[in-house]
């Protein structure tokens, strides 16, 4: 199959990014079927967000509950 450069419009800041020919190549090569919908730079942001504990998740520790087993009783 062969592949050719493409531009792409970022979803979050809307600026233009090429996806290159070898970057479609490393999707195929893993399966992946739809191109990337955020620029390099976006991309990168949207990852230390979430490497850093930010997003849905970042209102604390979740609030555990104790359950009782229904067969045996024992909490």
């Amino acid at each position: 199959m062969s592949f050719a450069d493409k531009t792409l419009t970022c979803r979050d800041c809307g600026q233009e990014f090429v996806w290159t020919a070898g970057e479609q190549e490393f999707y195929a090569s893993r399966g992946l079927q739809n191109p990337p919908g955020r620029c390099t730079t976006c991309r990168a942001e949207r990852r230390s967000q979430r490497d850093s504990g930010g997003g849905a998740y970042s209102s604390g520790p979740r609030q555990m509950f104790s359950a009782t087993c229904s067969n045996c009783g024992k909490e």
